[in-house]
């Protein structure tokens, strides 16, 4: 069987499918437009893509031996599932493996945003350290704050628990409760807005859905603490972009720590001029041991689905419960 691989993922990845599949990977360390993927398709059985890719429904009904599509992330909010699943093709995601390395970017955002980390080394590299100053770069304290976590799942999760030598306060917004934060760090499960007007520090890790689309706007950003820091490792469009830089620039908060840009990889030319965020290019998961594991998951998840087994981390199972409609 023959599959098409949109951008170069680590080798151990490849190497696995090479072992059972012929190959065919985008040369090109860039994007590609929907046509081009489309065309990369032609004759191939199965799709592994990035979270960068479009593979909505004209992709996937544009290729009649298509029977797999593996997603080399998470998320797969940029995949029509919907699509898939009347096409009776199972669509996979690499779940878990990146946990804690995005909870360790959302706190290394945290911290640069909250002692003005990135700020303090352009001034340093500039020539402009002259000594000690007892008034020179205060930032905040992070150690007995009140920390809000918006989405307690694995990832918000594996945030929240990292907090406990710091003797935080954790409040969260969830659909469910969480037993694990409310029994280790005593966590206490609130209300959208009382978390927004409580919290010293917001972190979001929530999915792109409808409902989170621009859940962080003009009216949020206001209810937040003037000392207050948000972090959004998750997705982009959950925070209103340009609301955000109105926030920024006219401190209705004291700053923000980004991984995700709500038009990526487009970044407004306002936020790049701030000094009160720090950008950082989607790289919450960019470890060399959690990229690697990403790579074999995704190659297995492939592997299996086009055996004929349910693929281990299968995001809709239902495709094996009716017959495919071709």
């Amino acid at each position: 069987m023959k599959i098409f691989v949109t951008r170069k993922i680590p080798q151990p990845g490849l190497d696995l499918l090479q072992r059972e599949l012929e190959l065919e990977i985008n040369p090109e360390n860039r994007v590609l437009t929907k046509e081009e993927i489309i065309k990369g398709m032609q004759g191939k059985d199965g799709l592994l893509c990035l979270l960068t890719d479009s593979v909505d429904k004209d992709v996937i009904y544009s290729e009649s031996k298509l029977k797999m599509i593996a997603s080399y992330a998470v998320g797969y909010d940029n995949i029509d599932v919907f699509a898939a699943t009347k096409r009776g093709i199972p669509v996979s995601n690499t779940p878990g493996i990146l946990t804690d390395a995005t909870a360790e970017m959302a706190w290394a955002l945290l911290f640069s945003v909250t002692r003005r980390i990135a700020e303090g080394d352009t001034f340093t590299r500039a020539g402009r350290f002259e000594g000690w100053d007892p008034m020179l770069m205060h930032g905040q304290d992070i150690s007995n704050k009140t920390l809000g976590i918006i989405g307690a799942g694995r990832i918000g999760t594996s945030f929240a628990l990292k907090s406990k030598g710091f003797s935080m306060d954790i409040l969260y917004v969830d659909d469910k409760v969480n037993k694990i934060l409310e029994q280790k760090l005593k966590a206490k499960k609130v209300d959208f807005y009382e978390l927004l007007k409580a919290s010293d520090f917001v972190s979001l890790h929530v999915s792109l859905n409808k409902e989170t689309h621009h859940l962080i706007g003009e009216k949020e950003l206001k209810m937040m603490k003037k000392t207050a820091v948000l972090i959004n490792t998750s997705r982009g469009p959950v925070i209103d972009e340009q609301a955000l830089v109105k926030a920024l620039k006219e401190r209705w908060i004291f700053g923000a720590g980004l991984d995700v840009y709500e038009y990526e990889p487009d970044i407004s030319e306002e936020l790049k001029k701030l000094d009160n965020v720090i950008l950082q290019p989607h790289s919450a998961s960019a470890t060399i041991e959690t990229r690697t594991k990403m790579a074999i998951m995704a190659a297995e998840n492939m592997v299996a689905g086009l055996k004929g087994e349910i693929p281990p981390n299968c995001v809709n199972k239902e495709v094996f419960q009716k017959r495919p409609i071709r």
